[in-house]
């Protein structure tokens, strides 16, 4: 398919104003197909040659100004329109179109629970074609008029307000002026809550087999949304611009959801089955503040070209962590944010495929690399920078400056230029050079502490290795008289780097701790002066604050793929520190990094028994810890972990067989499928088990925790059978397809998959090429082969982007696997 470019669609924007798009969608045509018939109003200000885009399974028709056009002039996606004279044009298009089973365009799902039926529209950056004829650039906003014939007993969701006809016809409200990428449907028999807020009505919506997970759950998801929705009334003097506001929690999805205006669209894991921590409850709520920030950052105003994507999503991620953190319960989000996100940024941007967080326009010539940009450096990095913007405007100005920006650009397009003068307006500082300086340079700045005592004063250097200017807080901390194991704050420093001179701390002796970025309010990674590494080690669960934790985590993460710390030592940390831990983000946070990255990929085969048998002893002090039951989240993540290291099956095959742990938590559908996950690898348990807990659990979830532990089982034929699945058939869908690579490759299983490592560079290939975007992420992240860090498997990768032209979406993800391959071999080495 052809990808738009950038100047194409600067060229087609010049040409064209599109004024209204009449569409009308027939659902009940098939399982394969459905009819898609579009009537597109539009002026061309010039005389000239253009095209609109579709990616139709038959093109039956087309029309321009009443005359016919011959469908057979589509080349690839693009119907050209040619000798278009000045003037009004009426565009009308009779297509069918696929459905998808991918998550992209119209994704079709079959609940395997009940049989019930489900569609879903996901029309990110080029995708809109898989749907409707459309001119599909973000700056051609237009109105949007829907209607939908779908089979009986459903209900069709939309942008707007949607209003049943009879005979299983509907009509959504009209849009006000929105992006082609920005129109949403959701069409099946959902199960939904409805209530009204502000005079608006507000829905939420899932699967039926979900009813009885989301109506548990109902007071908590509306509650969150009034908040932010009035916290955002409260910071935007715009108010929220469309008619209602749904939230619908879909199968299959992609992303974490996506915010199309009026009706938001989740993954619908946000629906728990089974028992989840208040870290992953305030995860969902985080994303339903995000997803409401976009409605004016991103919907109401938007991006003119996707270079400026980053505006949207690091925007609504800063604005989604701090409006939590003011309007509801979920007071400690930013903790949160540094463990779990800000690390996801750290690493993208040490990559060979950094890009500065707003890329120069030249770098995003077309839609293909446009979506390589959705990262950690988009959302993470981007959500940093602004926090560090506020930290250094203060946010009233910064309000003022965002406010400025959507009275000028409500219901149309801006650039990143745009919003840096709506904010300078704001205020007297210099805000193009702060952008210069942060948003137009990659990598990540290193703050290294210097401390000299002289006439009784310790004095205080803060050497900088990068470019940016930082404001930061410097704590300092005196441990406890008689007590070694807490810290006390002594002070608090606001510290600009550079800085000109050393800063003065005070009389008496040296604090036995000084941090940098003390607050995490800014974006670089920090080292230690030798006196306070030793407290670190000694004290660090003694700190009062759980984001001064959180930074002095994050430091010795960074410093471990630095390799300058062994990475032993913060197993041992971990070791020493978490059985007193109370964060629950940081305690997640920390064992995933120890499992996942460090005994599974960063010590050496030999190492890596201790390194189990260490964690295990970890979680299992963790577990005896909240056996009061005053800690239900803490040990919930304890069990988890517990199953995830275990090196012998014994104790978690009585768990399983017992349907308890002692003491609790019983186990619910996702600590059974966890388990046997782990059996699975540990080759404790045979196809028949798996087929006898699936027949206890047949759900969605229940089919991919089966994929997952049937790819997961220690035997060749296993082995063969998901390998087909995966690269041979086209059968998967995007979530089986992730759950099967999942199983594949395990530490525990080098020598039985070794064949499969030269075998994969190949496939991969050849499954993106056919399957596209989607499914070659879902190659790239979940199905390469991460546990066979040797220099061979860098060599064959390295093969494979030189000579084997693999499509945009999985190149940029085999890059970033062989960089973190790279760094894991050094790792080793050091």
């Amino acid at each position: 398919m052809s990808v738009l470019t950038r100047d194409e669609a600067q060229t087609r924007a010049k040409l064209l104003d599109v004024h209204h798009y009449g569409i009308e969608l027939d659902l009940t045509r098939g399982d394969e197909t459905f009819d898609s018939r579009t009537v597109i109003r539009f002026t061309a200000r010039t005389d000239a040659d253009t095209f609109v885009e579709l990616k139709p399974a038959d093109l039956r028709s087309v029309t321009l100004d009443g005359q016919p056009l011959d469908p057979a002039t589509l080349t690839e996606n693009r119907l050209p329109l040619r000798d278009l004279t000045a003037g009004e044009h009426e565009l009308r298009v009779d297509a069918a179109m696929r459905y998808s089973r991918t998550g992209e365009g119209m994704h079709r799902f079959t609940d395997p629970t009940d049989g019930e039926t489900y569609l879903y529209t996901q029309l990110f950056m080029e995708d809109v074609q898989r749907v409707f004829t459309a001119f599909d650039q973000p700056d051609l906003k237009a109105v949007f008029d829907l209607t939908v014939t779908a089979p009986d007993g459903w209900t069709v969701l939309a942008n707007g307000i949607t209003e049943h006809l009879g005979e299983g016809r509907w009509k959504a409200a009209p849009t006000p002026l929105i992006s082609t990428y920005l129109v949403a449907i959701a069409a099946g028999p959902w199960h939904s809550v409805r209530t009204e807020h502000r005079g608006l009505p507000f829905g939420i919506h899932c699967r039926r087999s979900l009813a009885p997970h989301m109506e548990a759950d109902a007071d908590e998801i509306l509650d969150v949304t009034r908040a932010c929705f009035d916290r955002y009334h409260e910071k935007f003097d715009e108010p929220y611009p469309f008619d209602s506001y749904d939230q619908a929690f879909v199968p299959e999805f992609n992303a974490g959801a996506m915010e199309n205006p009026g009706l938001v669209t989740f993954r619908d894991e946000f629906i728990y089955r089974s028992a989840v921590t208040d870290t992953e409850r305030q995860t969902r709520a985080m994303v339903i503040a995000h997803e409401m920030a976009h409605m004016w950052f991103g919907d109401l105003v938007t991006l003119r070209w996707w270079d400026d994507i980053w505006l949207n999503e690091s925007f609504a991620e800063y604005m989604g962590y701090q409006t939590l953190t003011e309007a509801t319960r979920f007071t400690d989000t930013w903790t949160d944010f540094g463990v779990a996100r800000k690390s996801w940024g750290y690493d993208a941007d040490q990559r060979p495929s950094t890009h500065p967080v707003a890329p120069d326009p030249d770098a995003v010539p077309d839609t293909a690399s446009a979506m390589l940009n959705f990262d950690g450096i988009s959302y993470a990095k981007g959500a940093s920078a602004l926090r560090q913007l506020v930290t250094w405007l203060g946010e009233k100005d910064f309000l003022t400056g965002i406010n400025t920006h959507f009275a000028r650009h409500k219901f149309a397009n801006a650039t990143l230029a745009d919003f840096i003068d709506s904010l300078a307006a704001a205020t007297e500082r210099d805000v193009h050079a702060w952008a210069d300086a942060w948003l137009r340079t990659t990598g990540v700045d290193t703050l290294k502490p210097t401390i000299a005592e002289t006439d009784g004063h310790g004095h205080l250097t803060v050497e900088r290795d990068g470019s940016r200017p930082h404001r930061i807080a410097v704590g300092t901390y005196d441990t406890v008289p008689g007590d070694d194991g807490h810290l006390v704050l002594r002070d608090r420093l606001e510290l600009d780097v550079p800085h000109a001179d050393p800063i003065d701390l005070g009389p008496g002796r040296r604090p036995a701790l000084l941090l940098l970025n003390d607050g995490d309010l800014t974006y670089a990674k920090v080292r230690f002066d030798p006196a306070s590494f030793e407290t670190v080690r000694a004290a660090l669960s003694g700190l009062p604050d759980p984001l001064t934790r959180a930074v002095i985590w994050n430091a010795l993460r960074d410093a471990v793929r630095d390799g300058e710390l062994p990475a032993m030592t913060y197993i041992h940390a971990a070791r020493t520190h978490l059985p007193r831990e109370t964060d629950l983000a940081l305690v997640q946070g920390v064992l995933s990094f120890a499992t996942a990255h460090i005994a599974d990929r960063y010590l050496a085969p030999e190492d890596r028994p201790t390194a189990l048998a260490t964690l295990t002893d970890l979680c299992r002090d963790l577990i005896r810890r909240t056996e009061d039951g005053s800690h239900p989240g803490l040990r919930l993540t304890a069990v988890r972990h517990y199953i995830d290291v275990a090196a012998h099956p014994d104790t978690i095959s009585a768990w399983f067989s017992e349907g308890t742990v002692p003491g609790g938590p019983e186990l619910d559908p996702e600590l059974r499928w966890r388990i046997l996950g782990r059996l699975a690898v540990l080759g404790a348990v045979d196809d028949a088990v798996i087929d006898a807990e699936l027949v206890q659990d047949p759900s969605a979830t229940g089919q991919e925790g089966a994929a997952r532990c049937r790819a997961a089982l220690p035997d060749p034929d296993a082995k063969r059978r998901a390998w087909h699945d995966m690269f041979e058939s086209d059968d998967l869908s995007n979530y089986l397809f992730t759950a099967t690579a999942q199983g594949f490759w395990q530490p525990e299983q080098a020598d039985l998959v070794r064949e499969y490592v030269e075998r994969y560079w190949a496939d991969a290939v050849a499954v993106a090429a056919r399957r596209g975007p989607a499914i070659a992420e879902a190659a790239g992240r979940w199905a390469f082969p991460a546990y066979a860090v040797a220099p061979s498997t860098l060599d064959l990768g390295e093969t494979c982007l030189r000579d084997a032209e693999p499509i945009p979406a999985l190149r940029r993800k085999l890059a970033d696997q062989l960089d973190d391959l790279g760094r894991a071999l050094r790792v080793r080495e050091a």
